[in-house]
């Protein structure tokens, strides 16, 4: 039996290393990424805290330990209230008490692109980085490293406006519609990935893949007529959009109309024109699509592990019947 036992074993893993599975454990987890603050970066200053204005003051040193800020005086540091968010959003006042995410950000060499990390994701429970950094191009953000933190639970949409404020005290203030349609935009992915995340095979990184397609074709189609896309043509763009991602059966009419309402307002605003805007998009695209893939590869993975452990429990069974 102990011989029979041994022979499975290596017909299993000769099976295995056939089908392409690897048996280490593979080292996909990245590098955690910081933001330096023990020196002061001569090209760029000092990186910028923006932390919850309703946060006490045990909870905003608990906030630069999550944010892993070894030197506060190199950094400068304000809160994001809700007067921010009114003035940023053209909106009502909103509560400071209930603005507890935060941001910690530094601006990088050009051609960098955006990029965000959130370093409390147990802790920011809707929002994912993607989303993020999508919605902060769309807002006129460039070249920059941003790492999000939170204390305690939250959706994590008032991190955006902590981001925003950090580059207006810098100096670059970002242009009123393009920070309110970026806002919009946050608002409706996030909304129609939590309305399908019980949906079985619907992954939002596909959501997030098929909202970057669509600002790159209405972009593409400006450059090719002149003219901003018709009603029509966005329709077809947004359709094109979620069918190669494979979305045409989770997303819901009432869903669709908000991605309508949603890029006519984007094409109204700089972003359609801005070669930056583009070559960012293409770096998220890359980034997406990968992580896409390893999604895909995986389930494939354990999809076969899965049908070799049956093959040889069923093997194993009919040999122990034999003996018995």
């Amino acid at each position: 039996m102990l011989k029979i036992r041994k022979v499975l074993l290596t017909m299993m893993s000769l099976l295995m290393l056939t089908a392409g599975i690897n048996l280490s454990t593979k080292n996909v987890q990245a590098s955690e990424k910081r933001i330096d603050t023990t020196v002061i970066d001569e090209k760029w200053g000092k990186p910028t805290f923006v932390y919850g204005g309703g946060l006490s003051e045990s909870q905003i040193d608990n906030t630069i330990k999550l944010l892993d800020i070894e030197e506060i005086n190199n950094a400068n540091s304000m809160p994001v209230t809700g007067e921010d968010l009114a003035n940023y959003l053209n909106e009502g006042a909103a509560d400071t008490s209930v603005m507890i995410s935060s941001v910690l950000v530094q601006k990088k060499n050009s051609g960098t692109g955006v990029e965000v990390l959130i370093k409390t994701p147990e802790n920011i429970t809707e929002i994912t980085e993607e989303q993020y950094t999508n919605a902060a191009i769309t807002a006129g953000v460039s070249d920059a490293q941003i790492l999000v933190a939170s204390v305690s639970r939250v959706t994590g949409e008032s991190a955006l406006t902590g981001i925003y404020k950090a580059f207006d005290v810098n100096g670059e203030g970002l242009e009123q519609d393009r920070m309110e349609v970026a806002q919009e935009e946050l608002e409706t992915t996030n909304a129609i990935a939590q309305e399908n995340q019980d949906q079985e095979g619907f992954e939002t990184d596909r959501l997030n893949q098929a909202i970057i397609e669509i600002k790159q074709e209405l972009a593409d189609l400006k450059d090719q007529v002149g003219n901003l896309a018709t009603r029509e043509d966005i329709e077809r763009i947004i359709n094109d959009a979620l069918a190669n991602n494979q979305l045409e059966d989770y997303v819901t009419q009432e869903q669709f109309q908000r991605l309508l309402d949603l890029f006519e307002k984007y094409q109204s605003t700089s972003a359609i024109d801005s070669a930056q805007v583009k070559e960012q998009l293409k770096d998220l695209s890359e980034e997406v699509k990968n992580r896409v893939s390893g999604l895909i590869d995986q389930a494939e993975e354990s999809r076969i592990i899965d049908r070799i452990g049956t093959f040889f429990k069923e093997v194993w069974q009919s040999i122990r019947n034999l003996f018995n």
